[in-house]
């Protein structure tokens, strides 16, 4: 239940982060039992590359202490949205926190706002939107394969989230939010290989003042197509993002220093031969700088944001 909200100390029931390593991040469930590969009762041990660990063990330890395991050691910590975006079991492609934070900027989200994600998937971005309109905002989200919907029900509720979404399995290129849901949305967001069937059903949800519509496209042509059909649906306001990570080294460079005792005898009548010299004098000095790194970035995908102003409202209502 420790998505839901911040807490000290681990009860069981919880989800907890295994922190081993940066390469080695596991979630756990604390309880006393689970079942084996044979559907069998039995004790809760969760093997790592440092040694067992009795997973029940955990209750009453505080969120971010060190932990022993049977052959070396480890950080339990308190789960959020970007550790579950790295650890959890990919049904889907995900969209990871660069892209995820971008989002959420641009569809102006706060503390109680209501929303719609198309295409729930693995529950990346859920679990983020989540976050940031609770306690009394509340997202819609759906997905039309039946299996992922059941596994992510299962998700929110396992952790704590289920009074914040509401998932449903649908078609919404074809069927849409339905009625009941008509001018209650402040931002819808689309992660769908055809975006452009969802524009007409989303302007019928979106609230009638300044409602945000946001989509992720990993090819261009989508884009394009997609603006086509915001421009005839009335929507303003489009801009389209690309969020590319670069890294950046610091280190310490050589680089030359003027010698400025040469330049003093430039003008002088000094002897040739040993103004020569003093050129040639070899001075250098160590700078701390930033330079960025030689592999190119990775593109992940573009992000759309639309604005639906009030008077498009009036035109679909007629």
């Amino acid at each position: 239940m420790s998505f839901n909200k911040t807490k000290e100390v681990i009860e069981e029931g919880d989800v907890v982060i295994l922190y081993l390593n940066p390469n080695n991040i596991y979630s756990l469930e604390v309880k006393a039992k689970t079942f084996n590969k044979k559907a069998e009762l039995v004790d809760n041990v969760f093997q790592t590359t440092y040694g067992a660990l009795k997973v029940i063990s955990l209750v009453g330890q505080k969120y971010g202490s060190k932990i022993e395991l049977t052959k070396g050691w480890a950080h339990v910590l308190q789960p959020t949205p970007e550790l579950w975006t790295m650890i959890l079991p990919h049904r889907t492609q995900i969209i990871y926190s660069p892209d995820i934070s971008l989002i959420t900027h641009l569809m102006e989200l706060k503390p109680g706002s209501t929303i719609i994600e198309t295409g729930t998937g693995s529950g990346s971005l859920s679990h983020s939107l989540i976050r940031v309109i609770r306690p009394n905002g509340h997202l819609y989200t759906f997905d039309f394969h039946e299996q992922r919907v059941s596994i992510a029900n299962t998700e929110f509720d396992r952790h704590g989230l289920s009074d914040f979404v509401t998932l449903k399995k649908r078609d919404v290129c074809l069927d849409g939010f339905g009625e009941e849901l008509k001018h209650k949305i402040d931002a819808v967001f689309l992660d769908l290989p055809h975006p452009w069937l969802v524009i007409k059903h989303a302007t019928v949800v979106l609230k009638q003042i300044g409602g945000k519509l946001c989509f992720f496209s990993p090819c261009i042509e989508q884009v394009q197509r997609t603006c086509a059909k915001l421009i005839c649906e009335g929507f303003i306001e489009l801009n389209t993002y690309e969020c590319l990570q670069r890294e950046m080294n610091v280190q310490y460079r050589s680089l030359p220093i003027l010698d400025f005792e040469c330049l003093k005898y430039k003008h002088t009548n000094e002897n040739i031969t040993e103004k020569n010299e003093r050129r040639e004098r070899k001075q250098e000095g160590k700078l701390l700088t930033v330079i960025h790194a030689q592999s190119l970035p990775g593109h992940t995908g573009f992000i759309t944001i639309a604005t639906l102003p009030p008077s498009c409202h009036r035109c679909t209502q007629k």
